[in-house]
């Protein structure tokens, strides 16, 4: 794979070898640096900032009105998380997106909860209207997007569906908006709308640990932000590499309170033979 200077993107020489794909835009982010501009929850602040330094990226927790104008710009990418939603901050996470968008930026969506009330699913479908370049959800929340009402059996953050239950609502969602559409769970599936990718990296024991999904959005940020032109194989790859991540963090883990240090640590030491040995990805 070679780096398109002109473009900012990278060549995908093999475009079925995901491994060595995920490698690349691990590498490329490494090099970059690409600065990511995260609008997201108290939750999950630190969690996400610490998970793109570790990946190489540079994080900016800024959500200010009156500062999105001037810095957004500056941004390789925006990362939009409603995981902690007001009032408040809908007009700074409009104009983000919408600045994001003037100056060709991509920018990615987390759509945390979004069915579990009116208020946070309207916030939702206004941004998903707005083209983020990447969606990334759990199930039960690309399939209240998907539908367009709140989900009565909601529990919040937690899906109460299994990824492969909401493929095909990805799909259309992603045919509808032109988004790509990530539907994370013990397998994460990526589509266009026509290709459907899929990652069997990660432990169940990420579900324990919190802002672990807001994380792994951020760094689909970072990895779109350096190679979007590749969208789909962009965050199929940054799926990849936090998962395993994850994997090789588990193995000296006791819990989810070690996992989650041991996570960030195994992130920044992630070398090509272990990306090459043990990133899954396939398609359908």
């Amino acid at each position: 794979m070679e780096e398109d200077k002109i473009t900012n993107t990278i060549e995908l020489q093999d475009p079925l070898d995901y491994p060595k794909q995920a490698w690349t835009h691990f590498q490329l982010v490494h090099q970059k640096s690409p600065l990511i501009q995260c609008i997201t929850n108290f939750v999950s602040m630190d969690f996400m900032a610490n998970t793109l330094l570790s990946a190489g990226a540079s994080p900016a927790m800024i959500h200010s009105v009156d500062e999105i104008p001037e810095f957004t710009p500056k941004a390789l990418g925006v990362c939009i998380n409603v995981g902690t939603l007001t009032p408040d901050w809908l007009p700074g996470i409009k104009l983000a997106a919408q600045v994001a968008n003037q100056f060709k930026k991509p920018w990615v969506l987390d759509p945390v909860a979004a069915g579990g009330s009116s208020f946070r699913l309207k916030a939702c479908l206004e941004l998903l209207g707005l083209k983020p370049s990447v969606v990334r959800g759990n199930a039960s929340e690309i399939l209240a997007l998907f539908k367009g009402c709140v989900d009565s059996t909601s529990k919040g953050v937690d899906s109460v569906h299994g990824s492969s239950d909401a493929v095909e609502a990805a799909k259309s969602l992603a045919q509808q908006t032109g988004c790509v559409v990530a539907v994370s769970g013990a397998i994460d599936y990526i589509t266009d709308g026509d290709r459907v990718v899929y990652v069997y990296n990660g432990v169940p024991m990420l579900q324990k640990i919190t802002a672990s999904g807001c994380s792994v959005t951020a760094l689909i940020t970072a990895f779109v932000a350096v190679d979007p032109s590749h969208a789909v194989e962009a965050t199929a790859s940054a799926l990849a590499i936090f998962g395993v991540a994850s994997e090789t963090g588990m193995d000296m883990a006791r819990g989810p309170g070690s996992l989650r240090t041991l996570l960030i640590d195994s992130l920044y030491g992630l070398d090509e033979a272990t990306v090459l040995g043990r990133v899954r990805i396939n398609h359908l």
